[in-house]
């Protein structure tokens, strides 16, 4: 009778394992249209996230049949360390920059947007340059990808804890241009009455990516991704980015 009892709570032991392989925790931040809390606060869980790419996920994994549960917190910089280090964590909506590529294990993309900086509507500022953009005043985001790519290419940018402080501060003119992504910045911004801002210059692309820390089973990964191509040549990726 020994036996079949250890034999049964061995296989009850690896169905455990194994659910807790099918199950994984995605982190994100306030990245309007593509992730935000429907308050509007800096916390929120599940159903109390929406956008473009929260929806996407949402689908991804009821396709996969993987069960995920969604956290949006701030700062970005305690998520992104999390599911860096946290085994069962992932992190969306993450540009897959060189820097950033053995960091993680990959899902995407789920979305792209160009990289840009925006001036007010009667600004004079014209660029056909990034490097004509030093004699100007740059504002930007804390951790996102644009303002990395704008400091590695050596030009100041003063950069803000909340994205949501610079669409405000380039209307007052307490900075000159705002470093953002075309999609994100531009829906920000109406969000908040500025409706005149204009590109000056457009200086790289984005894909927007689920990133999963290392130690996600590569079975997970793989079942996530046939997933979202099955959505994505459905068009159900196109049907929920029209509605944003």
């Amino acid at each position: 009778m020994l036996f079949p009892r250890m034999l049964a709570l061995f296989l009850l032991l690896v169905g455990t394992t194994q659910a807790r392989a099918e199950s994984l925790v995605l982190l994100t931040e306030n990245l309007p249209p593509f992730n935000m809390a429907v308050s509007g606060g800096n916390f929120a869980r599940d159903e109390g996230i929406n956008g473009i790419n929260s929806e996407t996920m949402r689908l991804v994994c009821q396709r996969a049949a993987i069960e995920c549960q969604q956290i949006l917190r701030f700062p970005w910089e305690r998520v992104y360390n999390q599911a860096l280090k946290d085994a069962g964590y992932g992190l969306f909506s993450v540009a897959r920059t060189a820097e950033r590529e053995e960091l993680f294990k990959w899902v995407g993309p789920i979305a792209s947007e160009d990289w840009v900086l925006l001036a007010r509507g009667d600004s004079s500022i014209q660029l056909s340059s990034l490097d004509q953009a030093k004699q100007y005043r740059l504002g930007g985001y804390k951790g996102d990808a644009p303002s990395e790519k704008v400091v590695e290419a050596g030009l100041d940018v003063q950069q803000s804890l909340y994205d949501k402080e610079n669409p405000v501060r380039l209307a007052e003119g307490q900075i000159d241009l705002w470093v953002t992504s075309s999609i994100a910045g531009q829906y920000l911004a109406r969000q908040q009455g500025y409706k005149d801002f204009r590109v000056v210059l457009t200086f790289g692309r984005g894909d927007l990516y689920l990133a999963l820390n290392k130690q996600t089973p590569d079975a997970t990964v793989d079942k996530l991704r046939t997933a979202l191509e099955q959505l994505r040549s459905e068009g159900e990726l196109q049907a929920i980015a029209q509605k944003y």
